[in-house]
C-alpha cells in the first residue's frame, strides 16, 4: 500500500502508498527559540534538530520508494490480474465491487459515491494511490496499475477476520501515539533519582509499536495477493515484479512506523525544551 497525504479518513477508506506524499507521523517542525538558557537547553535543542534531520531523511527515502512503486513494471496484463482478483473473491467469499479508475471514468465514480470521495478517486486515477473501503465494500486501483488490486483484495479478505480487521482499524489511532505517550508519562510519579520514567525512556519504541499492527496487516494483504497470483497464473508469469513492487509499498509502511517512533520521541524533546525555556 502506498498511502497518500495522511491517515485521517477514519470511516472512509484504507489508503495505500502511505508515504509517497509525506507522512504525518514524522516529527513536526518547531520554531527555534533562543538558546541563551544554558548548555542543557542547547543539548535538548540539538537533539530536536537531529530528530528532524532523521525524519526528513526518512521522508526522502519513502518518496523514492513510492516513485519506484508508481513507475514499477507490471508483472502481467490486466486480464490476468482480473483472473487473480476473481479467484481471491471466490476463495474468501467476498461480495465487493472491484474497479480500475482512470481520468476517463473518474466522473462516474464521483457521481456514484459522491463528491466527498472526489479527491480520493482523483488520486487513484492519476496512478498515485489504491485503496479498499470496508464501508463502501469497494476496492479500487489505477487503470495504469492493475497489479495493485490483489493487494487491496487482500485487505478485503483481512477485514472478514475479527482480529485482522482490528489491526486494520488501529491505523486511525496511531497518529495519537505522541500525545498518548506524553499523557501516560505525566501520570507516572517523578523518579526520585531524577531519571526519565519508562514511557519517556522508551518513547521511540512505543511510537513504533503503535504502528506495528498496520505494518503487519499491510504485509499480510500483499502476501495474500502474491500467493493467489501464483496459484491462478502458475508458471506462466514471473512473480518477481509483483513481489518487488509490493516490497517497495510495504517498506513505506515500515518507514512510517519508524517515523512515528521519531515523532513520539520528538514530542518529549520538544516538551522538555519548551518547559526549560518558558517555564
Amino acid at each position: 500500500m502506498l498511502q497518500v497525504q495522511n491517515y485521517n479518513y477514519p470511516n472512509r477508506v484504507s489508503f495505500d502508498y502511505p508515504l509517497y506524499y509525506g507522512n504525518p507521523y514524522y516529527a513536526p517542525q518547531m520554531d527555534s527559540p533562543g538558546l541563551s538558557e544554558g548548555a542543557d537547553v542547547a543539548k535538548t535543542a540539538i537533539t530536536a534538530g537531529l530528530l528532524q534531520l532523521v525524519a526528513s531523511s526518512l521522508n526522502k527515502v519513502s518518496e523514492w520508494l513510492g516513485h519506484k512503486l508508481v513507475n514499477g513494471k507490471e508483472f502481467t496484463n490486466e486480464e490476468n490480474v482480473c483472473k487473480v482478483v476473481k479467484d481471491m473473491c471466490d476463495k474468501h467469499n467476498l461480495n465487493i465491487d472491484v474497479k480500475l479508475v482512470s481520468r476517463e471514468n473518474l466522473p462516474k465514480f464521483i457521481q456514484k459515491y459522491g463528491p466527498a470521495y472526489a479527491n480520493e478517486f482523483a488520486i487513484v486515477a492519476d496512478g498515485k494511490n489504491a485503496f479498499y473501503s470496508d464501508d463502501l465494500k469497494l476496492a479500487v486501483a489505477p487503470k495504469s496499475k492493475p497489479a495493485l488490486l490483489p493487494h487491496e483484495i487482500g485487505h478485503a479478505a483481512n477485514a472478514k477476520n475479527g482480529f485482522l480487521k482490528l489491526l486494520q482499524k488501529s491505523r486511525r489511532y496511531a497518529v495519537f501515539a505522541p500525545a498518548a505517550a506524553l499523557f501516560a508519562s505525566s501520570l507516572l510519579p517523578p523518579r526520585q533519582d531524577g531519571k526519565k520514567n519508562f514511557v519517556e525512556r522508551n518513547a521511540g519504541v512505543l511510537g513504533f509499536c503503535a504502528f506495528l499492527p498496520t505494518i503487519a496487516e499491510e504485509g499480510l494483504a500483499s502476501l495474500r495477493g502474491i500467493k493467489q497470483a501464483g496459484k491462478t497464473l502458475g508458471k506462466s508469469i514471473n512473480l518477481g515484479a509483483l513481489k518487488r513492487n509490493y516490497l517497495f509499498a510495504w517498506a513505506t509502511y515500515l518507514l512510517a512506523g519508524i517515523g512515528l517512533g521519531i515523532s513520539t520521541k520528538y514530542a518529549f524533546v520538544e516538551d522538555k525544551l519548551k518547559n526549560r525555556l518558558y517555564g
